[in-house]
């Protein structure tokens, strides 16, 4: 299956969901390139920020489990940028 490269955007408005958002964010570490969080302590929000490269049912894996945690929500961008893993066909 081929890797797509993208963007996710986090909002977390209800800081007692943060455990459960890490707890995900490390489930899906190995699709998970950079992440950059961002605590925003005077409005009682939290924002972070992934670029993720996998194959596209494990984005949607991860975007969906995402959003179904209380107080988050969840936006993402995939790019045209397509890797095929080694041994699918299309890469052969």
């Amino acid at each position: 299956m081929e890797k797509r490269l993208g963007i996710v955007a986090i909002l977390v408005e209800e800081q007692a969901s943060v455990p459960r958002v890490n707890a995900l964010l490390s489930e899906y570490a190995d699709i998970v390139d950079a992440r950059l969080g961002l605590p925003m302590r005077g409005k009682g929000i939290s924002l972070i920020s992934l670029v993720v490269e996998g194959d596209t049912d494990t984005l949607g894996a991860l975007t969906g489990r995402l959003g179904k945690v209380p107080g988050v929500k969840v936006k993402s961008v995939l790019t045209g940028f397509r890797e095929s893993e080694p041994g699918d066909a299309a890469a052969e």
